[in-house]
């Protein structure tokens, strides 16, 4: 039995071990960037023991350590910030309200935000914490 040998090049090139790969990377970068939500304003954040998983939200408002308020990354004031959280729920249909604030930030300044997206209708609200290590 003599087997036929030959020098001429492959003419059909199999594609399906690159799509396995380009599939999966497609996957890693999708669920990867669920993850990735942040702002660029600095805060020191309160810590908690316990810390759940809330749903993805752009909808967040900072509160530094000097007292000023951000939406975003813009700054504002306590009296523009219910303009601005309605004009952007009514464009985005979000409901779910982030807020992060510097653990020295009084309560009273915490307490006025929330005033201020109760006032358009934001019912649900999330603060967030970093986990605490021990």
């Amino acid at each position: 039995m003599k087997f036929r040998m030959s020098n001429e090049p492959l003419s059909i090139f199999q594609y399906s071990s690159l799509t396995d790969i380009i599939f999966l990377l497609l996957i890693f970068f999708l669920l990867t960037s669920q993850f990735v939500i942040s702002t660029s304003v600095k805060v020191k954040l309160p810590g908690a023991k316990s810390m759940e998983q809330s749903t993805p939200s752009r909808m967040i408002v900072t509160i530094t350590e000097a007292g000023g308020i951000f939406f975003g990354n813009e700054p504002t004031s306590i009296d523009m910030l219910p303009s601005k959280l309605n004009s952007y729920r009514v464009t985005s249909n979000e409901e779910n309200l982030i807020i992060r604030s510097d653990k020295s930030v009084p309560l009273e300044i915490v307490i006025q935000v929330l005033d201020a997206a109760k006032g358009i209708g934001i019912e649900k609200f999330v603060i967030e914490t970093e986990k605490k290590t021990i």
